[in-house]
């Protein structure tokens, strides 16, 4: 249901072009490692995963059922709440090993929250938490980059002037660009994997703010499976 309500209300915000590497793969049970931005790029990665008939299990902020409408939908959804400092934390990653186990691909966010950073600015993705390490090295699942550009542009700032930001982004329709590049496996210890990890996002996201300035045509869709 949040893969089809994305695809369908994120075109009104801005023009979405989704990019491939020629050699990416979204097999079930894969990890989808995405960078974050901003309150609007869950949104936006969710209506890019959806042209390629990919939805997601995602993994979010617990704060996030408690939303009204939103929260039920994730739950129908059986999407996976995070914890943070909380005794229930590890739980989240059992849940994620168990969907990946069922063939579903899991969306993380490795970094664990948005950057305070200027009205629109993009940033790299800033250093990630051992979360998505510790879920590929306990599955051997692959773990597929995937940068976002844009998303700032949609809905970014604090209080009243976030919303002016969405508000007005129908009329100023940014370019959204969604890269997912080639599956990686997280070998090595648990700071090694980390990294790893972490360079392969951000090598998505350079890719995706290179195509925001100067943007080729799209590379043809891989086959994406669910």
């Amino acid at each position: 249901m949040l893969s089809r309500t994305a695809a369908a209300l994120v075109p009104f915000f801005g023009r979405l072009t989704v990019t491939l590497d020629g050699d990416a793969e979204l097999a079930p049970g894969s990890i989808v490692a995405a960078n974050h931005t901003s309150l609007s790029d869950p949104a936006i990665v969710l209506a890019a995963l959806r042209r390629l008939d990919v939805e997601p299990v995602v993994m979010a902020a617990a704060g996030l059922w408690r939303v009204p409408l939103l929260g039920r939908a994730l739950a129908r959804g059986g999407h996976i709440p995070v914890r943070r400092a909380d005794p229930r934390a590890a739980g989240c990653l059992e849940d994620a090993a168990a969907a990946l186990a069922r063939g579903r691909i899991v969306l993380i966010y490795g970094e664990g929250g948005i950057p305070d950073v200027a009205l629109g600015t993009e940033t790299p993705p800033r250093p990630f938490r051992s979360g998505l390490a510790r879920l590929a090295a306990a599955t051997g699942a692959p773990v597929v980059p995937l940068g976002q550009t844009g998303a700032r542009r949609v809905m970014s700032g604090s209080g009243p002037g976030q919303l002016a930001v969405l508000a007005t982004a129908p009329l100023r329709r940014p370019d959204l660009r969604v890269h997912i590049g080639a599956p990686v496996r997280l070998t090595g210890d648990l700071p090694t994997a980390t990294t790893r990890a972490h360079t392969a996002v951000t090598a998505a996201w350079l890719t995706a703010v290179g195509r925001s300035v100067a943007p080729p045509a799209p590379v043809a869709a891989v086959a994406a499976t669910v």
